[in-house]
């Protein structure tokens, strides 16, 4: 299991390693702990939007075309990344080429032009971005279940923002954004797999100009809840999507991997309960599963998906009885264990890939107080008892965390009657 070594640079930014013997590629994830949980009314979308900028030129790198062709041409891979929580920008090469890679991202996050004329042009496609997960129900649906949660609040929102602020923005609003919430005070840096000294040396030198930001704090979540919430998105499609599941614990809370373990059994697999009873039993659903999300002070688990119209209800019974059923019924062992073997091989199989390596210790590094290892996970995961997992669903499947989200051509009825354990 891999280890890792954690350093600071002269300017105090946090460098972790995290070698990979034998790898053949490595991976630098640059990560900042902000996003659009950072965000207020007037500025929601601007920490996606100026992920975007990012990749438009600088001084040295006048445009996109001279960003992307240097990246391209050492023959990996590239990308960003806006979430809730943090922001982040990777690229993962062939062992020797990423002191180059390096410099490239270190141009883009300190040396942006944010030129004026490029922002103009950007907002037309991040509006299309917005119609793009707004057409998609089975991707936008999420959105919807953490609003209704969270409501009006910057936990609430969606993080891509709304095409009024897409459009409003101006070039002074990126600059003051990205000198408040990018700096040392919320950056983070990951060297994964093949990773040499040289690499080490260059992230410290090619970061070192970052300097101390002001750094504004998430506003926390307040939760209150006093029975089920229902939320519907009126669209005129063939299948409504749903979002069912309730309020949980943040990331960390000792009930996390239980919380966790419990999600994969009800819909984390083929052979998952969900997944039998939708769609092999009843044939309601083609995409079904369920998950658990877990943020810095707050968490839900929900299980997600397409059903017809018409069996729409009984589509929510049925999840609603399962849900009650590992409540109230201890999982066997067979079960249990073969949940386990699930959930720990899926994090085995990602930490093969450096990119995911380093994902995994950069969200670790930024949104814990200690990092979880895989090695610990595993440990923690392994030690779950089938009474342990009884009694935190006794806790979190109850009417006063239930909610429910739906986009499609369907009015309340009586859904709001079933509603309920």
């Amino acid at each position: 299991m891999n280890n890792y070594k954690k350093t600071y640079l002269s300017n105090k930014i946090p460098l972790l390693t995290i070698p990979v013997k034998g790898a053949p590629t490595a991976t630098a994830l640059i990560l900042f702990k902000t996003g659009s949980r950072y965000e207020n009314k007037q500025n929601n979308g601007l920490s996606h939007f100026l992920e975007h900028m990012f990749f438009k030129g600088t001084t040295k790198r006048p445009n996109t075309l001279a960003i992307s062709s240097e990246l391209d041409s050492l023959g990996g891979e590239y990308n960003a990344f806006t979430s809730k929580e943090f922001t982040g920008y990777w690229v993962k090469v062939a062992v020797g080429k990423l002191s180059t890679a390096l410099e490239i991202i270190s141009d883009m996050l300190i040396n942006s032009r944010f030129a004026a004329e490029e922002i103009e042009r950007e907002k037309g496609v991040i509006i299309e971005e917005l119609n793009m997960y707004q057409d998609n129900p089975i991707m936008h649906v999420e959105d919807v279940f953490e609003t209704l949660l969270y409501g009006d609040t910057p936990a609430g929102w969606e993080t891509i923002g709304t095409k009024a602020n897409i459009r409003r923005f101006t070039r002074n609003d990126f600059m003051k954004y990205w000198q408040a919430q990018y700096g040392t005070k919320s950056a983070y840096i990951i060297l994964a797999g093949g990773v040499k000294e040289s690499d080490k040396q260059a992230a410290a030198k090619l970061f070192a100009p970052l300097t101390a930001n002001i750094w504004k704090k998430q506003p926390g979540v307040k939760e209150k809840q006093s029975g089920p919430k229902l939320k519907i998105v009126p669209k005129k499609i063939d299948q409504v999507n749903l979002s069912l599941g309730v309020r949980t614990y943040a990331l960390g809370h000792v009930e996390e991997m239980k919380t966790r373990l419990l999600g994969v059994i009800l819909g984390g697999s083929m052979s998952s309960r969900l997944f039998i009873r939708l769609r092999e039993r009843n044939g309601l659903a083609y995409s079904i599963r369920a998950m658990a999300e877990f943020y810095e002070d707050s968490g839900y688990l929900t299980a997600q998906a397409g059903v017809p119209i018409e069996k729409t209800e009984q589509a929510i019974k049925i999840i609603l009885e399962e849900f009650k059923k590992i409540a109230t019924e201890p999982v066997s062992a067979t079960e249990l264990k073969r949940a386990k073997d699930l959930l720990g091989g899926k994090m085995l199989i990602q930490m093969e890939a450096t990119d995911n390596l380093a994902v995994w210790y950069a969200r670790q590094a930024a949104l814990r107080k200690a990092i979880l290892t895989p090695k610990e996970f595993l440990r923690q995961l392994n030690r779950i008892t089938a009474p342990e997992l009884l009694a935190t669903a006794k806790k979190i499947f109850t009417n006063d965390r239930l909610n429910l989200a739906l986009i499609g051509n369907i009015k309340e009825g009586t859904i709001k009657k079933i509603l309920r354990f």
